[in-house]
């Protein structure tokens, strides 16, 4: 419900007086001053304004008539109007035939601030519940409630969305900034920063993006972005919370084992996140053994990675090493000696796979 308070007043009354040559008064729901060219008139009451209040129609005061009432002087009184209804007066001071000309016209702007600041409210309050609600469907519960709420609110649960989850350095204070901007610019965006340092982008699918070039362009805004996790579409609002969830368990996994990695796709990573999710069971434990026999030979761990990068191709993989290939042969075979598993071995590849999952990959100086 709409209030008029005194900073609002008083901005009324500041541009009012600004280009009238006479004191402007408005006065609340009550007939208390809440702002006046005329400081220590302030917070008194104003029979005047009662008057209007009580018959809800124009007053005008004389000189005459304004000695017979008390803290009155001669001029205007106005009803202020919201919605039809009336939440305040507004009061021009002077003899009534020479401000009557101004009053109309200070009416009529008050009435426009007021219903700027009514729609302002109005707009913060649904961009906190939308955020609210966002939070709730996509990272806490569904209920059936919440989703008919987010309907009224015109956030279209029903819509395919991708999941995207935007990494920002800690306490990074363009989180907002950076939110808003893409609200903006992409129609049917949900943006959700439950975290400083998080930004979970739902967007509208079925266009493919650039996302490099999105990572330049916040860059360019002076918003650095870490990495930038994204999952396929997602056809229900179910689905897309199961894809917020594997975005950041990708981001995660990213941060310990890819951090040099920027951007990342699930679609890329999938069997990686899948063991990297379920890393602390029981039958996980055993995996990452074989690779953890390989710690400290950085050159037959980087020749492992390059081998799993290459698809087991061995002249490209050597290529990429700058190695020959007999030289790769030889390493591969170091690799199944000291681990236990061999790389030409589809099941023990697998095994060597999922246990890189869990060594840090560290940037080459």
């Amino acid at each position: 419900m709409f209030a008029l308070d005194h900073a609002l007043a008083q901005d009324i009354v500041d541009r009012a007086m600004a280009i009238l040559p006479c004191n402007v008064n408005v006065m609340d729901y009550l007939g208390i001053i809440i702002g006046s060219g005329e400081a220590e008139r302030l917070y008194t009451r104003h029979e005047g304004a009662q008057l209007v209040l009580a018959n809800s129609r124009v007053v005008e005061i004389d000189s005459h008539t304004a000695k017979q009432l008390n803290g009155v002087r001669p001029g205007v009184n106005l009803p202020l109007m919201l919605d039809q209804k009336l939440v305040g007066v507004l009061g021009i001071t002077g003899e009534p035939d020479q401000v009557r000309v101004y009053a109309e016209l200070v009416k009529m702007t008050a009435e426009m601030l007021m219903e700027h600041r009514r729609q302002q409210a109005d707009q913060q309050w649904r961009h906190q519940r939308s955020e609210d609600l966002l939070s709730r469907l996509l990272l806490g519960d569904s209920a059936a409630h919440l989703i008919d709420e987010a309907e009224q609110l015109g956030l279209q649960p029903q819509l395919p969305r991708q999941a995207v989850l935007i990494e920002l350095p800690a306490n990074a204070a363009y989180t907002g900034q950076l939110a808003a901007w893409l609200n903006g610019r992409y129609a049917n965006s949900w943006c959700v920063s439950c975290e400083p340092s998080l930004v979970y982008w739902c967007r509208a699918a079925g266009k493919d993006r650039d996302d490099a070039l999105l990572l330049e362009q916040f860059d360019e805004q002076g918003w650095s972005a870490l990495r930038m996790a994204t999952v396929e579409a997602s056809a229900d609002l179910a689905s897309l919370r199961h894809a917020c969830a594997a975005a950041r368990d990708l981001l995660d996994y990213a941060r310990h084992v890819q951090p040099q990695h920027r951007l990342l796709r699930l679609a890329s990573h999938r069997l990686a996140v899948l063991f990297w999710r379920n890393r602390h069971d029981w039958l996980a434990d055993g995996v990452a053994e074989p690779v953890l026999r390989l710690q400290g030979n950085g050159q037959l761990l980087d020749t492992l990675r390059a081998w799993f990068d290459y698809s087991g191709e061995s002249q490209a993989c050597a290529d990429a090493l700058g190695i020959h290939r007999n030289s790769l042969r030889y390493r591969l075979e170091k690799i199944a000696e000291l681990s236990g598993c061999d790389p030409y071995r589809t099941d023990e590849l697998l095994r060597l796979y999922l246990g890189m999952q869990m060594v840090p990959q560290h940037p080459k100086a």
